[in-house]
């Protein structure tokens, strides 16, 4: 049994290529083989968001404060609020984030499968953005 203590690991700033706006990352849990389970603690700033991408094995978000927005491809965004759970299927084209004035902090879950969890696109147009909220 490991015991990671609370502050024991860095904040760590999400990568410019994979996501717009300032992202912050808190490791969860990278469990070792043949656990595959992979968490983070997200947190998006104001109008900051994820680039499009997918996950080979799917993709669960549990969001804890805050407003955000979950986007598929050809589709208006969704807003999601704290207490809510999104299932993203594996392969499914989509982003995620915060909506533009409020910023959002969720559990991102994601299992690795040959050690990749993602596959990262484009990232998220102003207009995909910006479309209004299904």
């Amino acid at each position: 049994m490991d015991i990671y203590a609370a502050g024991a690991r860095p904040s760590k700033r999400a990568r410019a290529e994979w996501f717009t706006g300032t992202v912050w990352q808190d490791p969860v849990i990278e469990a070792p083989a043949p656990a595959r389970i992979r968490a983070l603690r997200v947190a998006f700033e104001p109008g900051a968001r994820t680039a499009w991408h997918t996950h080979p094995l799917g993709q669960t978000l549990h969001v804890l404060s805050g407003l955000g927005l979950v986007g598929l491809r050809d589709a208006a965004p969704q807003l999601i609020r704290p207490g809510d759970t999104v299932w993203i299927p594996p392969g499914e084209e989509h982003w995620h984030g915060a909506t533009p004035d409020t910023a959002m902090v969720h559990l991102a879950m994601q299992e690795a499968l040959d050690g990749a969890v993602a596959d990262w696109l484009e990232q998220v147009s102003e207009a995909e953005y910006r479309r209004s909220p299904a």
